[in-house]
C-alpha cells in the first residue's frame, strides 16, 4: 500500500496544480490511477481475510473476520476512498483529477505500513531518517505546487515573488516549473533566506503560513534527528561499555601511559570488531523461554563442544547457555597463572592462547577456536591432588574472545540436576585419572569429611530449630504470665467491690441487735420495779 497512497498523495495535485504535466502525460496518469485502485480493491479484499488475535489466539474464522472487519470506522474510510468519483469526468472533464481527493482517505494504511517496516528492519534508525525525508519531500512538493497555482491566479512575472513569465524559453519548460518552484519551498521551510519579497496581499499571507509550518517542520527535524543520534548513543552503551567514563577515571587517577594504552586499544577491538560484553543485559527484558531459546541459538555449538557436558540433557545445557558470560583479553594478557584457584572454566570462541612456562616466554601448547580449560576446578571433583589449583600460565598471544563459566552457576545448575551432577563428577574423575592428579585413597576420607559436615550441618540446623521454639515458648509464657496477672488484679477489684456491701449490711444487724437488747434491759428494770414496790406495801392481816 506503500505505491498507490503515496502516488495519489504526491501526483493528484501535481496534475492539478501542472496543468501542463496533466495535459502531455493524461494516459500515464490514468494507468497509474486506475493501477492504485486495483489495489485499493486488493487490499480491501485482504482486510476481510485478515485474522486478529482474541485472548491471544489467532481468529480465522471467515464470518467472525468479516463481521469484525465490517463494524470498524476502517471499513467506513476504505470504503469511501473506493467511491466511483471518476464519474464526475463526465460532468467537469477529463482534466480535474482533483475528483481523486478520496483517495487520500487511505493514508492510515501507510502509516501502518512503515511501522511494521521500522520494527522489521534490521536498521531502524537509518529507517526513520528517511521516512522523514520521505515526509518532509512530500510536506514540500505540496507547498511547491501551491505556489505555483497562486503564481498562475496571480499572474506569471508580474512582481519578483511570482514565478517568472513563461514566455520566457529559460522557464518555459515543465521540468523548470516545477524546480524552480520546488527550490522556492526549500528556501523557506529551511528558513535559509534569499527569497523574493512578497508584494500582495495573497502574497503576503502564503509567506506567513509557510514560515508557521517551516518552525514547525525545522522542530520536527531537529527533534527527529536529535532521537535518533541518542538511540544510536544508546545502542552503542547497551553494547558496549562506556569508554568516556574509564578514561576519565584514568586521566584524574593518573594512570601510567603504557595501561592507558592497553585499556584503550581494548575499547577499539570492542568497536571496531562489534565485540559484546553485556549480552545478559540486552537479553534481560525477554522472556526466560524465549531468550533461553536465544542464547541456545547462539552458544550452544560452543558449549556442546566441552567434553565434560557432552551427552548431558538439553534442559541442563539450555540452562547453563544462560550462565556463559563473554570475555575480551587483549594481547600478551594472562588469563589464569599457575598456582591461582580455580573459580571457573574458559572456552575459546575466537582467538590463540597459548600456554606458556613461569618465565613467560616458553611456550607448551597453543590453543585455538573450541578449546577449553579450567573444567576440574568447577567441578571440585573430591582426591584431587590440585586442590582446585591452576596447574598452568595461559596467556592471550593476540586478541581472544572467551565464554567464562563459574563455579557458582554450575552449582546452582546442578542442584536441579542430581543425575547430571553425579555424572560430571564422574567423568571428571576420570580425566584427573588419566591426568595421575587423582588421590584415591583421600576419596574416602573427603566422603567420610562432608558425611561428618553434613551431619554437624544437619545437628546445628536442629538446634536452630529447638532454639527458635524454646524462644517461642519462653515468648509466650511471658505473654500468658502478663495476662494471667492482669486477670488477677481485675478479680481482686471486682471481689473487693462485693465484701463492703457485707460488712455495711452487718454493721447494721450489729447496731440494730444493740438497741434490741437495750431496750430489753430497760424493761426488765422496770418489771423488777413494780415487782419491789408490790413487796413494799403492807398486805392485810389474818384479822383483817
Amino acid at each position: 500500500m506503500v505505491f498507490p497512497v503515496l502516488y495519489n498523495w504526491v501526483i493528484i495535485i501535481f496534475r492539478t496544480c501542472f496543468m501542463d504535466m496533466e495535459y502531455n502525460y493524461l494516459p500515464v496518469w490514468l494507468t497509474l490511477d486506475y493501477l492504485s485502485d486495483l489495489l485499493y480493491v486488493v487490499d480491501v479484499i485482504i482486510k476481510f481475510n485478515t485474522g486478529f488475535l482474541e485472548h491471544g489466539i489467532m481468529v480465522q474464522e471467515r464470518s467472525r473476520l468479516n463481521r469484525r472487519y465490517l463494524h470498524t470506522s476502517e471499513f467506513f474510510f476504505d470504503a469511501l476512498s473506493l467511491l466511483p468519483t471518476d464519474l464526475l469526468y463526465l460532468w467537469l472533464g477529463i482534466h480535474c483529477p482533483m475528483v481523486r481527493i478520496n483517495r487520500f482517505l487511505r493514508i492510515p494504511r501507510l502509516f501502518e505500513a512503515f511501522d511494521r517496516m521500522e520494527t522489521r528492519t534490521s536498521y531502524p534508525n537509518s529507517f526513520r531518517l528517511c521516512k522523514l525525508m520521505l515526509y518532509t519531500f512530500v510536506l514540500i512538493h505540496w507547498n511547491s505546487c501551491g505556489y505555483f497555482a497562486l503564481s498562475r491566479t496571480i499572474g506569471f512575472g508580474v512582481d519578483p515573488w511570482v514565478y517568472p513569465n513563461i514566455t520566457d524559453p529559460d522557464f518555459a519548460s515543465e521540468l523548470r516549473q516545477y524546480i524552480y518552484s520546488f527550490w522556492i519551498s526549500t528556501l523557506v521551510f529551511t528558513t535559509v533566506g534569499d527569497t523574493p519579497d512578497p508584494e500582495r496581499e495573497e502574497e503576503y499571507l502564503f509567506m506567513i503560513a509557510d514560515l508557521l509550518i517551516a518552525v514547525l517542520v525545522f522542530a520536527s527535524i531537529v527533534g527527529n534527528v536529535g532521537n535518533v543520534i541518542t538511540n544510536l548513543n544508546n545502542a552503542d552503551n547497551a553494547f558496549f561499555p562506556n569508554h568516556e567514563l574509564v578514561k576519565s577515571y584514568m586521566k584524574t587517577h593518573r594512570v601510567n601511559k603504557d595501561l592507558q594504552t592497553r585499556v584503550n586499544g581494548w575499547y577499539q577491538h570492542l568497536h571496531i570488531n562489534k565485540k559484546m560484553t553485556r549480552e545478559n543485559e540486552i537479553l534481560q527484558l525477554l522472556p526466560d523461554r524465549l531468550r533461553a531459546e536465544v542464547a541456545v541459538s547462539v552458544h550452544m555449538g560452543t558449549l556442546s563442544k566441552v567434553t565434560i557436558f557432552q551427552n548431558c540433557e538439553m534442559s541442563l545445557l539450555e540452562e547453563l547457555v544462560l550462565k556463559l558470560k563473554p570475555q575480551v583479553y587483549s594481547p600478551r594478557e594472562y588469563v589464569c597463572k599457575k598456582g591461582d584457584i580455580g573459580h571457573e572454566m574458559y572456552i575459546i570462541k575466537e582467538g590463540k592462547l597459548a600456554v606458556v612456562a613461569d618465565d613467560g616466554v616458553t611456550e607448551f601448547a597453543v590453543l585455538g577456536e573450541g578449546n577449553f580449560f579450567g573444567e576440574i576446578s568447577i567441578l571440585n571433583i573430591k582426591g584431587n591432588k590440585s586442590g582446585n589449583r591452576r596447574t598452568a600460565n595461559i596467556r592471550s598471544i593476540g586478541h581472544s574472545d572467551l565464554f567464562c563459566l563459574s563455579k557458582e552457576d554450575l552449582k546452582g545448575v546442578l542442584t536441579e540436576f542430581p543425575d547430571a551432577k553425579r555424572i560430571l563428577e564422574e567423568k571428571g574423575r576420570q580425566i584427573l585419572m588419566k591426568m595421575g592428579i587423582l588421590d584415591e585413597s583421600m576419596v574416602g576420607v573427603e566422603e567420610k569429611k562432608e558425611l561428618t559436615v553434613s551431619r554437624l550441618n544437619e545437628i546445628e540446623g536442629k538446634l536452630d530449630s529447638l532454639q527458635t521454639k524454646l524462644a517461642r515458648l519462653l515468648a509466650e509464657l511471658e505473654s500468658n504470665t502478663y495476662k494471667l496477672r492482669i486477670r488477677l488484679e481485675q478479680l481482686e477489684k471486682e471481689t473487693s467491690e462485693w465484701e463492703l456491701p457485707e460488712v455495711e449490711h452487718e454493721e447494721e444487724r450489729g447496731e440494730k441487735d444493740g438497741e434490741a437488747n437495750g431496750e430489753g434491759e430497760v424493761k426488765g428494770d422496770r418489771v423488777e420495779g413494780e415487782s419491789g414496790k408490790k413487796e413494799d406495801e403492807p398486805g392485810p392481816s389474818k384479822g383483817e
